[in-house]
C-alpha cells in the first residue's frame, strides 16, 4: 500500500494532473480533482503504515477487524470507480482494467494476510493446551 501511494502520487503529477491544466476546466473543478487525487494517495499511505504496524501487533482480533475494514474500503473504491465509469463513460471500462487488477491483488493479499494470522493464532493456542 505504501508503494501504491507513491505510484499514485507519481502518476498523478506526471500524467493525470497536468492534463487538467487547461482553460476549459474552471479552477474549482481542477481544485476538486487535485485534492480528491491526493486524498486517495494519503489513504493508501495510511493503510500501508497501518498494515506495517499490524504485522507486529499481538492482539490478532483487532488486526483482523482493521484489515477487513481496509479491504472493504478498497472494494468500495472499486465499486465507485466501476460504477462511475459505467455511468459516465462506458467506453473507458477497458481502461480501468489495470486499476481493477491492482485493487483485486491488494484485497486478495489482505484476505491471505488475515488467514495467515488466523492460522498462526490457532497454532499458538493449540500449543498452550498441550
Amino acid at each position: 500500500m505504501i508503494l501504491s501511494a507513491v505510484t499514485h502520487a507519481w502518476n498523478g503529477h506526471l500524467v493525470t494532473l497536468p492534463m487538467l491544466e487547461v482553460d476549459v476546466l474552471d479552477i474549482h473543478a481542477r481544485t476538486i480533482f487535485f485534492y480528491v487525487w491526493h486524498i486517495i494517495t494519503a489513504e493508501n499511505l495510511i493503510f500501508g503504515v497501518a498494515f506495517l504496524l499490524m504485522a507486529f501487533y499481538k492482539d490478532l482480533s483487532k488486526v483482523r477487524f482493521a484489515a477487513w475494514m481496509i479491504g472493504i474500503i478498497m472494494i468500495a473504491r472499486w465499486v465507485v470507480i466501476f460504477g462511475s465509469t459505467l455511468y459516465k463513460n462506458k467506453t473507458d471500462l477497458l481502461e480501468m482494467l489495470i486499476d481493477s487488477i491492482a485493487i483485486a491483488i491488494v484485497v486478495v493479499l489482505i484476505i491471505l494476510g488475515i488467514r495467515v494470522k488466523n492460522n498462526r493464532q490457532k497454532n499458538v493456542s493449540n500449543r498452550t493446551y498441550l
